[in-house]
Order: structure tokens, then sequence, then C-alpha cells
């Protein structure tokens, strides 16, 4: 059974001005995901700025997005890091606070080997009973997961279950697609690429549009897997100019932006992220009015 299906929302960290986790403000939008119909959070992925949060922020802001859950929609819990030994003990701990699953990012930085990938994911898998998405990002880690090495770790490695693919490579994903036989749950990272995803036998998306427009992702890709694939992909191409506004800067830069602009009160980023830049503001400002955010 697939973790879920349909639009998982990588959610951002609210903060306060002094850089801590807005609590506060965490719980309100969890509940403003939930009543907009997404499916799933994951929490404490690259658009919730896990890079500078300490071990002990990281497992404090699991712990609390699956007590407020409580288990109305999955909660997956990012716990992946360039250290083997230290994503263990963050899966080891989001299974103990009650998360659902786990997205681990490939090691970056390092640049393991493909033998390298297939260790890493063992020995965390052996360490947990939860279902594990690989999530494949190569622009920000310097590390692609191959085909065959993702057709290996599902063959192998019994909680290996799925991939979030954010390589933008689609005869990547076909290549999966083909070597996994189906036996993989299939998530776009990226929103504009989600119809071409689902295509190609996806269940569902990871987004960050779905931090300032749940309902409509949820939408896109239940019509799709329900069989109006027609008014999904027009969803899908009526999304582009706002998925290109979300990237104009580096994700999370341009998404918190939009919640401020929105009046949601996310807060400011961490260093060594900043505020997005004048220019690019006008043009995420264009995007959302065009799309009815504003």
């Amino acid at each position: 059974m697939a973790i879920f299906k349909g639009a998982g929302v990588a959610i951002v960290t609210p903060m306060k001005e002094n850089y801590e986790i807005n609590y506060d403000k965490l719980d309100e939008i969890l509940e403003e995901q939930i009543a907009g119909g997404t499916d799933a959070i994951i929490i404490c992925g690259t658009t919730g700025e896990s890079a500078t949060m300490t071990e002990a922020e990281h497992s404090e802001a699991i712990r609390f997005t699956v007590e407020r859950v409580k288990h109305r929609i999955p909660v997956v819990a990012g716990t992946g890091s360039n250290c083997t030994a230290t994503a263990i003990e963050l899966s080891k701990q989001a299974e103990a606070d009650g998360a659902d699953g786990l997205l681990i990012v490939t090691p970056y930085y390092n640049k393991a080997t493909q033998n390298g990938l297939v260790a890493h994911y063992k020995a965390i898998c052996s360490e947990t009973k939860l279902p594990a998405i690989v999530y494949n990002v190569p622009s920000r880690t310097g590390c692609n997961v191959q085909p065959q090495t993702l057709a290996r770790l599902v063959k192998e490695v019994d909680n290996v279950v799925g991939v979030k693919e954010a390589s933008g490579n689609i005869g990547n994903v076909a290549e999966i697609m083909h070597l996994c036989g189906g036996n993989i749950e299939l998530y776009s990272g990226n929103d504009d690429q989600v119809v071409p995803i689902l295509s190609l036998g996806g269940i569902g998306v990871i987004s960050v549009l779905s931090n300032v427009a749940p309902t409509y992702v949820h939408d896109m890709v239940e019509k799709y897997l329900t069989g109006n694939t027609a008014e999904s992909c027009k969803m899908q191409l009526d999304a582009i100019p706002m998925c290109n506004a979300l990237f104009c800067e580096v994700n999370p830069i341009p998404v918190k932006a939009a919640m401020n602009m929105m009046g949601k009160g996310v807060g400011p980023l961490r260093a060594p992220m900043t505020e997005i830049e004048d220019a690019h503001r006008e043009v995420l400002r264009k995007a959302m009015t065009d799309f009815g955010l504003l």
C-alpha cells in the first residue's frame, strides 16, 4: 500500500524574527493544508530548510507535526543526511515519534558512488521498519541515483518503496519505471512536471506549489488519477507561470515570499538563504495575481 497518493506538500518551516521555529504558525498552516485537501505532509524537506536545522530541531519539528496531524493524513519525515549515521538516527527517531514514512535525500557533497548509495540506503533502512522514499535531486546534491541503482534498491531493500524524482529528466523517469517493472511508488519532485510523471505511472507529487495552492494541486492530481486527463493537463499548463515564479530564485526563497505576501506570516529564511530580490518579487507578485492568489 502506498504511503500516499495525490498531492503531498513539501511544507515550509515558519520562523520567528529571531529565526527560531514558529510552532504556532506551523500548527496553523498544517490545519490550512489539511482543510485544503492536501494528501500528505512532508516535513523537514528542502522547502522546510532542513539543511539549517539542528538535529534536535529536526526531530522536534517532525514530532510536533505528527502530534498535530493526528493521523488525519500521512506525515512523511525528511530524514536524509550526507552522513549515514546521522540519517539513521533521524530515521529511527522519526519512527519512534510516529511518522508514516521517510523521505531520504541522496547524500549531498560527498558524491557517493552508486555502490555507496546502495550501502547508504541499506544501512538506513535496516534500522527502521518505515517505508522510505528515495529523493533524487542531483541539481542540489551533485549525486544522481541511476535507474539501475534504484531498481536494485527496490529489489533488495523491502522498505525502499518509492522515489521522489526531481532530476527533471523525463527519460530518466521512464527508465526507472521500465527497470522497476512498476514496482515503485513514483512521485514528481517538480511542480512543472506533475502530469508528465503521472503519465509514466506516477501516483502523486511532493509539491512546493501546494504551500500556496493546496486545493489546486490536489485536484490536478485527483483528476488525472480518476481519468479526467484532459482537465488535469490543462491545469498543469495553466500553472506553469506560477511554477516558474516559485523557482525564480532557489527554493524556498520564493515560496516563503509568496506566503508572506498572502498574509500567512511564515517569517524569514535562515542564512545562507536571503530574502527575494526586488525584481524577482515583482515577477512573483504578477504570477500570483494572474493565478488568483492575490
